[in-house]
């Protein structure tokens, strides 16, 4: 029986919708279609789609801070979150609030009826539903999964972005990255541009986009971007048309973040957006941005990186920032991953950065026991690996085995990298 009409709050939703659906993720497009079609939702004058393996929050944020600095009106959405739910739908760069999201689920309820929505389907419809209310003048849609039988993708965007292309979500999108790069160019339209932002190319791209009739721009052959010699931290960046020089580095870490910005450019300047292209703009919107959960940096009793790298891509790079920024001292890895995750490919990049490791059991159906992780990473590093009986007492573990000079690495997933951000803020 539907008991959603009693409620008051945002914690009284949420668990109720994780009980609408028996399986987590059902990926097709009907269900979402014919809710949004009895919505009647007002399209507005930009929607921009964005799908890829990693890097799809970092480009999302970009794109909503160049939007902004144009006079935009924009409205974000993205997935998972960090701490809040909140975060998923923002506002001219602001959580929605508890208020309009509760009015916005409710909305969704009142006008489905027998159609069942998993809970990813019914936050992504209710979060068009925020942005319509609000009346923004731009969507900017991450993809949550796959591509092409996602609930963002029953929305037809004006441009699409595909940042790269890596294993991942195997289960669902396929076991090869040709099988994962198809279900990922679903995002594309005929007559419509989309924007790869890697130059590791995989075939089904350009096959896709040929089929459909989509205009493809690759990293590498239609944009690039160069880094000044003169160490200084700025960058130049060459597209189709414009060339923009001098540029404020991204305040997001690492060269990844370059590759980010760079492909975010080539959908703008496929849009002939030029009023944003500028030198001063970009460096402006870019070099302000902050994302929690992306390499970030918290100097405390110890340092503390926490960063939500959960496949073996996103490992690697991680690999690659901490060699950039090791103190000295020991690094201590605190872990929690989902079963669904190839977890030997997202240590095996990290074990020549880590001295100790805590394996820990994150929250949700989903989560690899400590204990079998623990088992992973011992062999895959051929170190012992600690079994923390909770997240505080994986934290605390840490904390108290490290001087001001060792490094306490959190990562794995996005489900670990949230409660160890709100233990930092508040114990």
């Amino acid at each position: 029986m539907d008991q959603s009409g009693s409620f008051n709050s945002l914690d009284d939703w949420l668990p109720w919708l994780e009980t609408l659906s028996p399986r987590e993720i059902v990926l097709g497009l009907d269900r979402v279609d014919e809710v949004l079609e009895r919505l009647e939702l007002a399209r507005p004058s930009l929607v921009i789609s964005i799908a890829g393996t990693n890097g799809k929050g970092s480009s999302a944020a970009m794109l909503e801070a160049l939007l902004a600095s144009g006079g935009a009106k924009t409205g974000c959405y993205t997935s998972p979150h960090i701490g809040r739910y909140n975060e998923r739908i923002r506002i001219d760069g602001k959580p929605a609030s508890d208020e309009v999201i509760v009015k916005a689920l409710a909305l969704v309820e009142a006008v489905r009826g027998d159609v069942p929505l998993t809970f990813f389907e019914f936050g992504t419809i209710a979060a068009l539903v925020v942005f319509d209310s609000a009346n923004v003048d731009a969507w900017v849609l991450e993809v949550g999964l796959g591509g092409r039988l996602d609930a963002v993708n029953a929305i037809e965007p004006d441009a699409s972005l595909i940042t790269n292309v890596s294993l991942d979500h195997c289960a669902w999108l396929g076991d090869n990255i040709e099988a994962i790069a198809t279900e990922k160019a679903g995002i594309m339209r005929s007559g419509k541009t989309t924007v790869f932002g890697s130059a590791d190319l995989p075939s089904a791209i350009p096959t896709t986009a040929a089929t459909l009739g989509a205009e493809l721009r690759v990293a590498g052959k239609d944009f690039s971007f160069v880094e000044c010699e003169d160490n200084s931290g700025r960058w130049s960046w060459q597209g189709r048309r414009l060339t923009l020089t001098g540029l404020a580095r991204p305040a997001l870490p690492g060269k990844i973040q370059l590759e980010n910005a760079s492909a975010v450019l080539s959908v703008l300047e496929s849009l002939e957006m030029d009023h944003l292209l500028t030198p001063d703009v970009v460096s402006r919107a870019l070099s302000a941005l902050t994302l929690e959960g992306r390499f970030q940096i918290v100097d405390d009793k110890c340092r503390w990186i926490l960063d939500v790298a959960h496949n073996p891509g996103a490992a690697s790079v991680l690999a690659g920032l901490l060699g950039e920024h090791q103190k000295g001292g020991q690094t201590t890895a605190i872990v929690g991953m989902l079963a669904d995750k190839d977890i030997e490919g997202v240590i095996t990049p990290l074990c020549g950065m880590v001295d100790n490791w805590i394996s820990v059991t994150v929250a949700g159906a989903r989560a690899e026991s400590a204990h079998r992780l623990g088992g992973i990473i011992a062999n895959a590093c051929q170190k012992p690996c600690l079994i923390a009986d909770s997240m505080t007492d994986a934290l605390e573990m840490a904390e108290s085995a490290s001087s001001a000079e060792d490094t306490v690495l959190v990562t794995g997933s996005f489900y670990l990298v949230g409660p160890a951000l709100d233990w930092l803020r508040h114990r």
